[in-house]
């Protein structure tokens, strides 16, 4: 990313609050003081967090700061289309609130870290739990490095960029910053720090809407403006849906829905509640910060309604905030944005070293390792997945990363049918699982990648196309596979494998 003049002033306000939450981090770790030696610990706070803090924990860790810059962007760019985020964050809560304490449950009494644990204790093969969390560690990687990429914006928005190593140089030491920190004091880090960066955002958001409106003289106006942009620009942009939009706004949805809380930053904020009612409050509450999505969204209009013209939109919302507003405020806008990158990404190198430690290390490399020894590699590994974090945006096309990410979606969905149905009553047999997994995994990416790693895949049905988001494609075949895999598995009478847990462990 380019440099340009620097802004003092900004760059200034901006120091001030990084060193303000990296010394929080540091902190963390005397904050409800557990013995850190121990991966519960570490890994999951000892799941002694309550209502209040778990609403900020999963907030931070659901609502990035890509979410900041990148939902704004496709608003900017495409219109009403990119207001899909909007639905799908009203649709997951209550998913949440179904299952999640259930599964917080079985959990707690088992002692399971991660939802592999849950897999390989509910279905008694090492295989699918495997499947599972590699899963999660595939999904999760570019995930992590998209927090690079809006770190990235506002550093270069500061005036802070180049090329080269002095380019990067700014994120790697901040980078270096998270990594010792969140080594140092495990998810209590991410926890402490995620009061502050909610509440910055919460600042800058409601600043926004209502200083930018009045700048550009009204809703009215931003909406009139907005719409004479995309009639310019022409396809398939607008302040509302094309009807061809409609099918693929809506599996969107549906299907990042279905995706969000398989990941194992989501699960790591689930686990480390200290009750199935805190889970259940949690699911009524966080809507609150579906209401702040929307507003967020809005800068994209504004953005077209300010003039703004960038040649990445990513730099819209720092571009239209240095237009509005006092360098002090934009310093403290940008230190929002950077922070909400921290903190998520804490959450996710966390879940992912979690994940590796008891669902890859230990059952298939070293089976005797201690509790101790299990913290201290999943330390380890959270401090692998940050530099590979950080190779990967420096080292791949910010495009690209940005394509890959894109598969997240559809592949965490393939750990949903064994995770979800696992909680009730319908225990598949976990070959026939697998089977699905391998069969909604592959398909799934076969079909993104015949579409230059685009999440949806065009159907036609009587001459008429319809656009379907490739994980609910993919999700969906991978339902029927492991169905109709478990019936022949039955009738050949493949063993079902053990299943230690029992009904009432899934009871609050």
């Amino acid at each position: 990313m380019s440099g340009g003049e620097i802004n003092w002033t900004a760059l200034t306000v901006f120091i001030a609050f990084f060193l303000l939450v990296t010394v929080l981090g540091f902190v963390a770790a005397r904050w409800k003081a557990g013995d850190l030696s121990q991966l519960h610990e570490w890994g999951l706070g000892g799941r002694r967090f309550g209502t209040v803090i778990t609403w900020f924990l999963v907030g931070g860790d659901f609502y990035t700061a890509y979410t900041v810059i990148a939902v704004p962007a496709l608003v900017y760019a495409v219109g009403a289309y990119g207001f899909f985020a909007l639905p799908y964050t009203i649709i997951v809560y209550p998913i949440v609130f179904m299952i999640m304490p259930r599964l917080w449950a079985v959990c707690h009494k088992h002692h399971y870290v991660t939802s592999a644990d849950f897999i390989h204790g509910r279905y008694g093969n090492n295989w699918l739990a495997l499947a599972v969390a590699l899963t999660g560690l595939l999904a999760t990687m570019p995930y992590i490095a998209l927090q690079l990429v809006g770190m990235q914006v506002v550093i270069g928005a500061l005036g802070i960029g180049g090329t080269g190593l002095m380019g990067d140089l700014p994120l790697i030491i901040a980078f270096v910053i998270l990594a010792l920190y969140t080594y140092s004091s495990g998810l209590r880090a991410p926890a402490m720090i995620a009061f502050v960066k909610d509440v910055m955002i919460y600042i800058v958001v409601i600043a926004a809407i209502a200083v930018i409106p009045f700048e550009l003289g009204g809703y009215a106006h931003v909406f009139e403006l907005a719409d004479q942009a995309f009639t310019a620009k022409g396809g398939a942009t607008g302040i509302t849906l094309k009807s061809s939009q409609m099918m693929p706004f809506a599996t969107l949805a549906l299907g990042s829905a279905m995706a969000a809380f398989m990941y194992p930053h989501t699960m790591t904020g689930v686990m480390s509640s200290s009750s199935g009612d805190v889970v259940r409050k949690n699911a009524i509450l966080l809507p609150a910060y579906t209401i702040l999505l929307g507003l967020i969204a809005l800068l994209g209009y504004m953005g077209l309604a300010a003039g703004i013209s960038v040649t990445d939109r990513n730099l819209v919302v720092p571009a239209l905030f240095s237009k509005i507003f006092p360098d002090w405020f934009v310093g403290f806008s940008f230190a929002a944005v950077a922070i909400g990158a921290l903190v998520p990404a804490a959450i996710m190198s966390i879940g992912a070293a979690n994940l590796f430690t008891r669902n890859v290390w230990r059952p298939f490399v070293n089976p005797s390792i201690t509790p101790e020894g299990e913290a201290t590699t999943a330390k380890l590994v959270s401090l692998v997945v940050k530099v590979g974090a950080l190779f990967f945006i420096i080292f791949l096309p910010t495009q690209f990363a940005i394509d890959l990410q894109l598969l997240g979606g559809v592949w965490i969905i393939q750990t949903f049918p064994a995770i979800v149905l696992g909680l009730y009553k319908s225990r598949l047999n976990p070959w026939a699982l697998l089977l699905g997994w391998a069969v909604g995994m592959g398909v799934g990416s076969w079909m993104a990648f015949s579409q230059g790693i685009k999440p949806v895949f065009p159907i036609v049905l009587d001459g008429v196309t319809y656009g379907v988001y490739i994980g609910i494609l993919a999700g969906a075949l991978n339902f029927v596979v492991a169905f109709v895999g478990h019936a022949l598995f039955k009738a050949l009478g493949v063993p079902e494998g053990t299943d230690v847990t029992k009904p009432a462990d899934f009871e609050l």
